[in-house]
């Protein structure tokens, strides 16, 4: 998976430091309450382009800056910035959107390698995510890639303790108030076939879960994702939702070599909102940070580093 780089956020928020003036959030739209985080990678950059009287490009990265995205917690001891970014949330009356991600053997020891160094540490790392939510809730997408790259084959990871783990989280976090928490199930083309995932998802308790994750990082389109998802759930017997992460498939999925790790041509897609139009679908999301690199692929820097080109690229080919 892609690692959103987070290092200093709560030191940032905590401290409400200020910024050149930005761009105005967009209206979200009717039933839609996500916050947009004023610290990103992106506002710093439409910042630093208004302060060079780059007009135009800040106009384009505002499109990303003014938009809600999630927050990737990859550090040991996450609840102090998780109560950083609820608490700032909930004092704008919004909702925050979180990612869990620390997951022993995190990414295969691909291009986001790292996690938990052991179960133990991994339990004490879910506790103080819970912990840190309080009772302000949050929508919660509980580790992208951990259930379907372990389907697919994931060198040093132990399937039984992994699904423990996975299972651990989503009871943990999900018994929190006002907290939705989506176990992440990867994307349409990973595993086809859905009855390959029910079994793993069910070990994994998404039982307790709202419902499960698509798209997290990818660039399936809607159509093809939502149909995907409604497979998804009927197999897992009925009555679970889904979420899509859209930040990223506004042009659909690249048909070129390695079209998961930063494809060319790429745009934004529909912005996170709630307004779905179908039940079953709690929400539109963007959970990968858009301009934020896959990994060192087709020149970009290290995963989950902010990329000034891509970004631009992204927002360029954006619809609306």
């Amino acid at each position: 998976m892609f690692l959103s780089s987070r290092p200093l956020l709560g030191t940032l928020l905590a401290a409400c430091v200020t910024l050149l003036p930005t761009a105005a959030a967009p209206s979200q739209g009717p039933g839609t309450t996500f916050w947009v985080d004023p610290h990103t990678a992106a506002s710093r950059q439409a910042a630093a382009f208004r302060a060079q009287h780059r007009l135009p490009e800040a106009r384009l990265i505002d499109k990303i800056a003014t938009r809600p995205q999630a927050t990737w917690l990859n550090e040991p001891n996450p609840g102090p910035t998780v109560r950083t970014v609820t608490t700032a949330a909930a004092r704008a009356h919004r909702t925050a959107v979180l990612v869990a991600y620390h997951i022993p053997h995190r990414d295969c020891g691909l291009h986001s390698a790292g996690g938990a160094g052991d179960a133990a540490a991994y339990r004490k790392y879910v506790d103080s995510f819970a912990a840190g939510l309080g009772s302000r809730g949050a929508y919660v997408v509980v580790e992208p890639d951990a259930v379907a790259s372990l389907v697919a084959g994931c060198p040093g990871a132990d399937s039984r303790e992994r699904y423990g783990l996975l299972a651990y989280a989503v009871q943990r976090i999900g018994r929190m108030p006002h907290t939705r928490v989506y176990l992440d199930a990867g994307n349409a083309t990973w595993i086809p076939d859905v009855q390959g995932l029910v079994g793993p998802l069910r070990s994994a308790g998404v039982g307790r879960a709202d419902g499960v994750a698509l798209n997290v990082s990818n660039y399936r389109t809607n159509k093809e994702t939502s149909a995907y998802g409604h497979r998804l759930v009927a197999a897992l017997g009925g009555g679970k939702h889904f979420v899509i992460d859209t930040s990223r498939n506004g042009n659909g999925p690249y048909t070129g070599a390695d079209a998961w790790c930063n494809p060319p041509g790429r745009a934004l897609g529909v912005p996170p909102t709630t307004r779905t139009g179908d039940a079953a679908l709690d929400a539109y999301l963007w959970v990968k940070r858009p301009g934020e690199s896959d990994g060192t692929c087709r020149g970009g820097p290290g995963a989950g580093q902010w990329w000034v080109g891509k970004a631009l690229e992204l927002a360029r080919n954006a619809k609306g």
